[in-house]
């Protein structure tokens, strides 16, 4: 006997598919996203995620702006963190890497590379608002739009190629290899940049 499978309605099924899309594309990367695979996670036929996406190539940049998203409402709980507690820079970055981390840096990359692009814009603009908010009352506007660029462009590759810009600077070993100092640069940097005040001592780190 054959499986039953469950209809759903058709946002739920989407939200189902991309759900098991990213699980993958953060075990495996955006190779182990295919079709099948994803089916199998969410109990669907081959042709039922076809029918809510038309194609690979549709669902992966569906996944991206899913991405997406998840990116915007990271950073809108990182930033009501930031009205209770203080600006805490290091948070922000650290929530950027998080997610590039599951495999959206390597997925931006590959549908870049094949011609696709997002022409949207603003996703990052809270981000601006609020880090701008914090700078002197005379600072450029442009100078902290450039900041966050060059925040957002550096955890997008950071997990493709940021071990390897770090071994080509002379770095070995765990050095290299973890990230963390790396963030924790990028959040000084930030800091000096944007002549931003370091956040209070946090006493539960």
């Amino acid at each position: 006997m054959g499986t039953r499978r469950t209809r759903r309605p058709p946002e739920e099924a989407r939200r189902l598919i991309l759900d098991a899309a990213a699980a993958l594309l953060a075990d495996g990367g955006v190779a182990a996203v295919q079709v099948r695979a994803v089916a199998a996670r969410v109990g669907m036929t081959d042709a039922g995620v076809t029918h809510h996406f038309q194609s690979r190539d549709n669902l992966l940049h569906e996944l991206l702006r899913h991405g997406g998203r998840q990116l915007r409402a990271a950073v809108q709980d990182v930033l009501s963190s930031w009205l209770e507690q203080g600006a805490d820079l290091l948070e922000l970055v650290e929530s950027l890497a998080g997610l590039y981390r599951q495999g959206y840096g390597e997925l931006a990359v590959a549908l870049h590379a094949a011609g696709w692009r997002e022409h949207g814009s603003g996703m990052l603009d809270p981000v601006v608002d609020a880090l701008h908010a914090l700078r002197p009352p005379a600072a450029s506007i442009e100078d902290t739009q450039l900041a966050v660029a060059a925040l957002h462009q550096a955890m997008a590759t950071e997990p493709l190629y940021g071990s390897a810009f770090r071994r080509s600077a002379g770095l070995t070993g765990v050095a290299a290899s973890d990230p963390t100092a790396q963030l924790r640069w990028w959040t000084r940097q930030l800091q000096l940049a944007l002549e931003l005040e370091p956040p209070p001592l946090r006493h539960d780190r």
